[in-house]
């Protein structure tokens, strides 16, 4: 089954992306954030608190303060290591505990301090390659389900009753378990420390949150021959910090778009695409998935007037993560099954959105979502909804499948309700796991002449957007029919201009890394 796409059209788009992503690229690549330099001071072993305040926002929130943070935070706490004779962490304790000024010391030339910081930097390198390799040992140990991955979420608030809530979705089939964050931490300016059994609609992301859960899934997952794979957020003020997080307790999956977070969460966009470069990196050298957001427009704008906004906003995340070292089989790129079911051949047009998805991006693991907007109180209803959803997920080839639960919008759906949505999509996909190879796509359907003018929307779109740049574009409300001011939203005073003598120990040795294919590493 195969739509006949436009080459020339799908050259423009991914030309036009190749420059809206260069532009942004240009902006970012001279400038960083306090969210960057915390996530520096973590991977540097700084990932202790101090009365539950996390040493590394101690150290981050004092430079800035006294106008300090050009060269990089790896800078001070390296000169002060340098000196002292003291580790990271040892250097962050005194700091935090008042016992140490870092910048009442000498200051040692930046660039002779280079090679002491990359010393520094190697444990935190090294413990992610390990993390890195660990997985894929497993995963060539353990089977995989079949694609489409079968991915549900659990939140109840309480890591401890995410556990058993978690191994019973695997036990159940489920191969991939999404951590629902707190309502809110998005817009946290740092990560709460240690296990947290307190949460609103999701659970607090945090270090000791993360190894509990790895733990646990690992364990499941030896049990039943699988590997499961493990799903959290790093979007929001604390994008990157997260990301090297999930990194250090590997974790498999990270929720890793910018763009949803300025448009649904009213995040500077400054500030958080510049923390989405860094946090990219850290993924792509972890060998994390990254799963976009392009699904969300469909909620705020109508899926059938507005799909090439999604189809658009793929090609641009596609070049932004390429931009970060991604490579395409780490893409998740986002999109959902959003037609009003009541429209006559709705189902037509998502079979089209989701097989033209699947032949742009032929290398990537689209991550599918289901149903919510049109989801109502007919259970009945919905869950034959669910069913048309899965059987468009499997006909089209999607990689990664967020089942529909007939309980949405609750987070942590009744187990029979998982139950049922797992049986649902198994007996689907089991039974129609080859149709796409028996079926073919009328020339001049409806089907065909819907793909051809989404993605000739979609090349009309991003021409118009690499005219602008990516940050007019956004004030103007082109995706999800939502703006947003450049200088405007949450987090812009944490965006610095770089030093001339500024350096991030991780990010160059990360891409230098992955520049030279971290199988060679």
């Amino acid at each position: 089954m195969k739509l006949q796409l436009d080459a020339v059209l799908v050259k423009e788009c991914r030309d036009a992306a190749r420059q809206i992503a260069d532009e942004v690229q240009v902006f970012i690549g001279s400038r960083s954030t306090e969210s960057v330099e915390r996530t520096v001071l973590r991977l540097l072993g700084v990932n202790d608190a101090l009365d539950d305040v996390p040493m590394a926002n101690i150290i981050v929130d004092s430079l800035a303060a006294r106008g300090e943070l050009g060269l990089g935070a790896a800078y001070w706490l390296g000169n002060a290591c340098k000196q002292l004779n003291l580790s990271p962490q040892m250097a962050a304790a005194k700091v935090a505990a008042g016992e140490l000024d870092l910048l009442a010391l000498p200051r040692i030339e930046p660039a002779g301090l280079r090679p002491f910081l990359q010393e520094l930097a190697q444990p935190g390198l090294q413990r992610i390659a390990d993390n890195r390799r660990q997985r894929q040992r497993l995963q060539l140990k353990l089977k995989m389900g079949p694609s489409p991955l079968l991915y549900v979420i659990v939140a109840t608030g309480d890591i401890m009753q995410d556990v058993p809530q978690a191994q019973a979705a695997a036990e159940q089939g489920a191969d991939i378990i999404a951590v629902i964050r707190t309502t809110g931490q998005s817009l946290l300016d740092y990560v709460p420390h240690g296990a947290t059994r307190e949460g609103f609609g999701g659970t607090y992301a945090t270090q000791e949150n993360f190894r509990i859960m790895r733990k646990a899934l690992d364990e499941t997952g030896e049990k039943l021959g699988r590997y499961i794979m493990l799903v959290n957020y790093c979007s929001g003020l604390c994008m990157p910090e997260i990301a090297a997080l999930g990194a250090l307790e590997r974790l498999d999956m990270m929720l890793n778009d910018a763009l949803y977070g300025i448009l649904f969460r009213d995040i500077n966009m400054q500030r958080t695409l510049i923390d989405q470069n860094f946090s990219r990196v850290i993924n792509a050298f972890a060998g994390i998935i990254i799963n976009s957001g392009e699904d969300n427009y469909l909620t705020t704008a109508d899926a059938v007037a507005e799909a090439h906004t999604v189809t658009a906003s793929q090609f641009i995340n596609e070049q932004l993560a390429l931009a970060a070292g991604l490579s395409p089989w780490q893409m998740g790129l986002g999109h959902a099954f959003e037609i009003n079911p009541d429209m006559e051949d709705g189902l037509l047009l998502e079979i089209a959105q989701a097989q033209m998805a699947r032949q742009l991006f032929p290398d990537a693991p689209l991550k599918y979502m289901p149903p919510t907007k049109h989801m109502t109180g007919d259970i009945f209803k919905g869950y034959l909804h669910n069913s048309l959803f899965n059987l468009t997920s499997v006909l089209t080839g999607q990689g990664i499948h967020l089942l529909g639960m007939l309980t949405e919008a609750i987070h942590t759906p009744f187990i029979q309700d998982r139950y049922l949505a797992i049986e649902n999509a198994r007996y689907i996909m089991n039974n129609a796991r080859h149709l796409r190879e028996e079926l073919e796509i009328v020339p001049d359907g409806r089907m065909q002449k819907r793909a051809s003018e989404v993605l000739a929307k979609a090349a009309d779109l991003l021409s118009q957007v690499a005219g602008i740049g990516l940050f007019t574009a956004l004030e103007r409300g082109m995706f999800a029919d939502v703006k947003r001011s450049r200088e405007g939203g949450k987090g812009l005073l944490g965006v610095f201009m770089q030093a001339a003598e500024y350096y991030n120990p991780f990010l160059d040795n990360m891409k230098a890394k992955l520049d030279r294919g971290m199988e060679n590493d």
